[in-house]
């Protein structure tokens, strides 16, 4: 679902790490200039845990640029504005009654290339060239994307494993980001090279999912309580700073909601739905996307 505009974090969301701390605007390039781009890969929270998600698969996804013009190095990412246990599980405040959500993504575009961080345990690799005029049209495309596709979705729900299998619900993360662009590029002329590109994604499994309402229908004054208590209940376990044992507790109560008695409730534009889990319930894959082929439609047809 896209939004008209981006609101204001709220003042109780923080973040452990801050979100695009070297961000800087998108520079404007010459029309002769020919950009390389670049696909970018690396373990989720390499900087903290080095390769231990990449062994699981769990890989962050980015795209470079390099100006032949001026010879500057260029990062573009989107990720989470307060980190991805804030945007999959809300927090249960005291004070309110509905679970409170602190979820936002966001691009950030910012000078240079660390090029130890995508190389060492992932991937840094030319994968097409284009020109300063596509490159600002690009930029405009990011600017518009990033304002009106704000928040961030960490599953993607179906009803089995198998090659088209019904899709309830689409995620909303890094590599989709990198993917619209790609396809945006690709629109705009750019041609991609022959080679392999996969990609994380978390998906859940379910049989039809059953809506149940938005915050106020049952939160709100006249809102189902019985209901309200079973989704607070579902969220408790997945709270953030629990000491080992709590986590350790947590987690038994979470299999059991899971795969024991096959619920799962999923917060999605702003809705709630009840999730009828089904086998193998959760998985996590690193499949190919190819790259996309060039719009090769000629102006005004």
């Amino acid at each position: 679902r896209r939004f008209s505009f981006r609101p204001e974090p709220d003042p109780y969301c923080q973040a452990k790490y801050t979100f695009c701390p070297t961000g800087s605007p998108f520079p404007f390039m010459k029309s002769d200039d020919v950009i390389e781009v670049f696909r970018l890969q690396a373990p989720v929270w390499e900087f903290k845990y080095g390769n231990l998600l990449g062994h699981l698969k769990i890989m962050h996804d980015a795209i470079g640029f390099k100006s032949t013009l001026t010879g500057k190095n260029y990062t573009m990412e989107w990720y989470e504005l307060f980190q991805l246990g804030n945007c999959t599980f809300p927090h249960l405040r005291p004070e309110m009654s509905a679970p409170f959500w602190c979820n936002q993504g966001a691009a950030c575009f910012f000078e240079g290339i660390d090029d130890i961080h995508w190389k060492e345990n992932g991937t840094l690799v030319q994968v097409a060239t284009i020109s300063g005029n596509t490159f600002n049209k690009m930029a405009k495309w990011v600017k518009r994307d990033n304002e009106t596709g704000i928040y961030y979705e960490t599953w993607t729900v179906q009803a089995s494993p198998e090659k088209g299998a019904e899709t309830w619900f689409e995620s909303y993360d890094c590599s989709k980001f990198v993917l619209r662009t790609y396809n945006k590029l690709a629109e705009l002329g750019a041609e991609f090279k022959k080679i392999e590109t996969n990609y994380t994604r978390i998906f859940l499994y379910s049989g039809e999912p059953t809506y149940l309402g938005n915050e106020t229908s049952i939160f709100g004054p006249t809102g189902n309580m019985t209901l309200a208590l079973a989704i607070k209940r579902f969220y408790y376990p997945f709270k953030p700073h629990s000491s080992t044992k709590e986590f350790m507790f947590s987690l038994l109560q979470i299999f059991d909601a899971v795969i024991i008695h096959r619920q799962f409730y999923l917060f999605y534009n702003f809705e709630y739905w009840f999730l009828p889990m089904k086998f193998p319930f959760i998985k996590i894959t690193y499949e190919e996307i190819p790259l996309p082929n060039r719009n090769k439609t000629l102006p005004g047809l």
